[in-house]
């Protein structure tokens, strides 16, 4: 052992746990077996309200005692758990044989073989797996989600009315506002959020190839399919009746790539913000007592958004990996999913980690409002777009004999710094109405943002 003593090797474990907030709830060793106890337990007051091998169903009082289990579950029954897999060398196996303990302490020996009856170890691990999967989504990375799409939309409203030149290319373009442009982001999280949101988490529960094959053995008379599909969608699940051994991994799969697609979008914002800052256009508000760079004392980095940035890169090659080798298995089973299984609390770890630091970055940046202004002033030609449709709809109105408008404004415009005298001097000499004249003539960079500040209304 290193004089360093037991550290953890993730850094989700180490510097960042704190980020972490209730996700190892779902996704540690001790919260799979927990769930896997659960189902166990599940199954056993499922048999018996079924009245299996004429057993009668559990008194609501002893249901809730073996469901207490499951409710104090902690280091102790972990303990036990981890005694009996020194001997079996089998996780499953060993809950199995703590849940039947559970039985006897509670006068229920003679139910003990009701404990994982007709199961394979991918029954319970399946199930386990859909019900933490769906609860840490739910209660720890879509509330993570939604601070930061609010955050996105507070900041669109705030600063709706704030024009900003437009880079497309890298270059000056059509001017937009900064509340637009953030209200885009929030836009497209709304539109992949809901898959996430309404996903299905499938599983199966139908022994060791998925055919009831050991249940039907038991007891041909009794409706199998349709005692698994009731155990299953009591648990808040989706029945799949047709699968191998394992469940399919289709469904999760689905809502990994979701995930993944929300990182890359977040990605983009915070690809964007940074260059914003780089640009001037976004200042940061200095932490007390915090350090930009460790030579250069005047610097504040914009750390948040560099951390959220390489951490979605993480987490979405690790969800893209998971996505492709949980939907793929050979024959009727292998073991390829067991392993990755266990990574799916990293990959929405280091989700979980870029979005709080893009809700915190988000809170530490305002609007360079004066250098924005600065910025649309010197690039007048950014009118030029302007000035050529009008002139287009003015020959259509048989207005103006200009041929090939675009052209004329191009020759003008194409690579060429103008001030807003000489525009206005090239607008005077068209041949196009008065009105049309007027129009042009009172058009700035600052006001050409058409329809910008109206459309962050389209957020729901």
């Amino acid at each position: 052992m290193s004089a360093l003593g037991h550290q953890p090797l993730s850094p989700l474990d180490g510097r960042y746990q704190s980020a972490m907030g209730d996700l190892p709830e779902y996704f540690s060793e001790a919260a799979l077996n927990r769930e896997r106890v659960h189902v166990e337990i599940e199954w056993v007051i499922a048999l018996t309200a079924a009245g299996f091998a004429g057993v009668s169903a559990l008194s609501p009082d002893t249901i809730s005692k073996l469901r207490s289990v499951v409710t104090n579950f902690g280091e102790t029954q972990l303990r036990q758990i981890a005694d009996y897999e020194a001997v079996t060398k089998h996780d499953v196996k060993a809950v199995e044989y703590f849940v039947r303990d559970v039985l006897c302490e509670n006068g229920l020996e003679s139910l003990v073989e009701l404990v994982h009856f007709g199961c394979t170890s991918e029954d319970i691990n399946n199930v386990s797996y859909a019900l933490l999967t769906k609860n840490a989504l739910h209660s720890v990375w879509s509330p993570a989600l939604e601070g930061v799409r609010d955050r996105l939309k507070e900041l669109a409203q705030e600063w709706r009315e704030v024009p900003m030149l437009s880079r497309t290319h890298g270059q000056p373009a059509t001017p937009t506002t900064f509340g637009k442009e953030l209200a885009v982001f929030a836009h497209r999280v709304d539109r992949i959020s809901p898959v996430i949101a309404r996903a299905q988490f499938p599983a199966k529960f139908s022994g060791a190839t998925g055919t009831f094959s050991a249940h039907v053995a038991t007891d041909p008379t009794r409706d199998w399919a349709a005692l698994s599909a009731s155990f299953i969608e009591g648990l808040g699940l989706e029945w799949n009746p047709l699968t191998t051994q394992i469940e399919s991994h289709d469904g999760v799969a689905h809502v990994l790539s979701a995930v993944s697609h929300v990182n890359r979008i977040l990605h983009n914002l915070c690809t964007d913000v940074w260059t914003y800052i780089s640009l001037g256009y976004l200042t940061q508000i200095p932490e007390p007592g915090a350090t930009g760079s460790s030579t250069m004392p005047h610097k504040i980095n914009p750390i948040r958004f560099e951390n959220a940035e390489a951490n979605f890169e993480l987490s979405c090659a690790l969800l893209d990996s998971l996505a492709s080798t949980l939907v793929t298995s050979r024959l009727q089973r292998d073991l390829t999913d067991s392993t990755t299984q266990r990574n799916l609390g990293v990959a929405l770890g280091h989700s979980l980690l870029a979005l709080s630091n893009v809700a915190k970055g988000l809170t530490e940046i305002a609007l360079n409002r004066e250098l924005l202004a600065a910025d649309l002033e010197a690039n007048q030609e950014v009118l030029a777009e302007a000035i050529q449709t009008v002139i287009r709809s003015e020959i259509v109105q048989g207005r103006s004999s200009i041929e090939d408008p675009y052209a004329v404004v191009k020759e003008l415009t194409r690579g060429n710094k103008l001030d807003q005298e000489a525009l206005q001097e090239f607008v005077a000499g068209l041949d196009i109405s008065p009105e049309a004249k007027k129009s042009l003539s009172e058009l700035t960079p600052q006001g050409y943002v058409g329809l910008a500040a109206a459309l962050v209304d389209h957020l729901r």
